[in-house]
């Protein structure tokens, strides 16, 4: 016994290498195997003890000597020829001449727009800081003004989704029936039933043109659902006129490029792709998501394009060299939604973290955090001022005998000819259109409206991001919202089968 405990002693001493490496390069050196089924670093390393110290009673080195340093050396080489490979492998996807020509043609198309909006903001300083002031706040407070306006149940399932065409008179709303349907504003009298998709529909998303410049013939939206269809759509027929095949599993959102000639879609099979929206073509397929990709929004000018999902992580791409040029990474769980800000710069992302993150593209950060609600947040949506904003009265009701009936470029002259001719009108008209163009400008982008499902629909200010308004009348599951390009009207889509419309008393 005391011989025994005298061998546990002299054991207690050896100098074992802790560094489970050095363990298995000794283990080789003394002809053992470098491990055994099941067995972790600890037990290695007792193993290591106990054959030391037998050798240390038979009078063996301990060390292993040059064997030992020849097979760390080796796996050291390993090791950095390995990091080597990680460290000067690209990742990219090969594209075509039609992806070239598709770069090409957003270089050219983006430019002019991020001159003309720099341009504009350059101008806003000539606008004294108190008279900003003072059109913001009386903006804010005509936002705190907003309450229910109207409910009607749009379809037989939950809804899932709404939008607003570009001239606020239409709203398009996606059920768990697959079916999408169109309603006149503000009446909310139903215009039209789109099929095409047998499973609930996930996204809708209107032509730039459509109900402006676009034909009731041409393509005018397009929609996406958990079948993983992606179906085009016009006002004539109510089956699509064309589909995008490509995805491999649901399609989760869909968004038109500004320019209405490209298409963006976020699929559950950890892609998003880029289509050409007049042949149908997929012009890129691109990963970098580690999981499903579910949000996609394109920056106004044309240039940028943000996606988000599942992993909780956003990216931003350059659509004109394919770069990820910025990863948006702090929210906790899946983001939901994101929008960009008509400045340019700014972008939005709603989670299930129930926060809505603010993040800078200038900067490349995160520069606020909303606690905006106490569930996942199903939206978030930015206001951006277009057609029939400063419009006095209510709009009229819009048909689809109202879209125009040709898109030519002599049509599109003569309209500019009566612009001209407006322009001579008397002075007060005139002063009048640049007031309120310069409200516009001003304003656009002034608030963020967000849906969640904690049955609310909330409006925040830009800026201070500072809750301004909690819409009323909502109950149940919020699944989405939009707010009209007028400023007139907010529209939120519900679990309970309706949707409402709220707008200034």
């Amino acid at each position: 016994m005391l011989d025994d405990f005298e061998r546990k002693k002299k054991a207690r001493s050896l100098a074992v290498p802790t560094d489970d490496r050095r363990v298995r390069a000794r283990l080789r050196s003394f002809g053992e195997p470098v491990t055994f089924f099941g067995e972790g670093p600890g037990d290695r390393r007792d193993r290591l003890r106990g054959l030391m110290q037998a050798r240390f009673e038979q009078g063996l080195p301990l060390d292993g000597g040059s064997d030992e340093d020849e097979w760390l050396d080796d796996d050291d080489d390993d090791d950095d020829s390995d990091d080597e490979r990680e460290q000067d492998e690209e990742f990219f996807h090969p594209g075509g001449n039609d992806l070239f020509e598709a770069r090409q043609f957003i270089l050219d198309w983006t430019l002019p727009r991020a001159s003309k909006r720099i341009a504009a903001q350059r101008a806003e300083i000539q606008v004294s800081v108190m008279a900003r002031k003072k059109m913001k706040l009386d903006w804010f407070n005509h936002l705190k003004t907003f309450t229910f306006n109207s409910s009607q149940i749009g379809d037989d399932r939950p809804l899932s989704f709404c939008t607003f065409a570009p001239n606020s008179r239409l709203l398009a709303t996606g059920a768990w029936s697959g079916l999408v349907k169109l309603w006149s504003i503000p009446d909310s009298e139903h215009v039209l039933t789109l099929k095409g998709h047998n499973e609930r529909v996930s996204g809708i998303a209107f032509h730039p043109g459509s109900t402006l410049s676009q034909t009731a013939g041409s393509l005018n939206l397009v929609t996406s659902g958990m079948d993983g269809k992606v179906n085009l759509h016009n006002f004539e027929s109510d089956i699509p006129i064309g589909e995008l095949v490509g995805h491999e599993r649901r399609v989760a959102r869909v968004a038109f490029h500004p320019s209405g000639r490209y298409i963006g879609t976020t699929s559950f099979d950890q892609t998003w792709r880029l289509w050409d929206s007049e042949t149908t073509q997929e012009l890129l397929l691109q990963e970098g998501h580690s999981r499903e990709v579910f949000a996609i929004g394109f920056q106004g000018d044309g240039a940028l394009v943000a996606t988000a999902g599942y992993d909780a992580i956003g990216r931003v791409w350059d659509l004109r060299s394919g770069r990820s040029i910025m990863v948006l990474q702090g929210h906790v769980k899946p983001i939901l939604s994101l929008d960009w800000s008509p400045n340019g710069h700014i972008l939005a992302t709603g989670s299930e973290d129930n926060a809505i993150r603010i993040w800078d593209v200038r900067q490349a950060k995160c520069t606020y955090i909303v606690p905006a609600h106490t569930n996942l947040v199903s939206t978030v949506k930015f206001w951006n001022a277009g057609d029939g904003f400063e419009r006095k009265g209510a709009p009229e009701s819009w048909k689809v005998s109202d879209a125009p009936r040709y898109r030519t470029v002599e049509g599109m002259e003569e309209e500019d000819g009566d612009a001209d001719e407006m322009k001579d009108d008397d002075e007060e008209e005139e002063r009048e259109r640049e007031d309120a163009s310069l409200r516009k400008q001003l304003l656009t982008g002034g608030h963020l409206v967000s849906s969640s499902y904690d049955g609310t629909c909330k409006i925040f200010s830009e800026g201070d991001w500072k809750p301004l308004k909690s819409l009323a009348g909502l109950e149940g599951k919020v699944m989405g919202c939009d707010v009209s390009a007028d400023g007139k009207y907010i529209a939120t889509a519900s679990y309970d089968r309706t949707f409402k419309l709220f707008s200034p008393e």
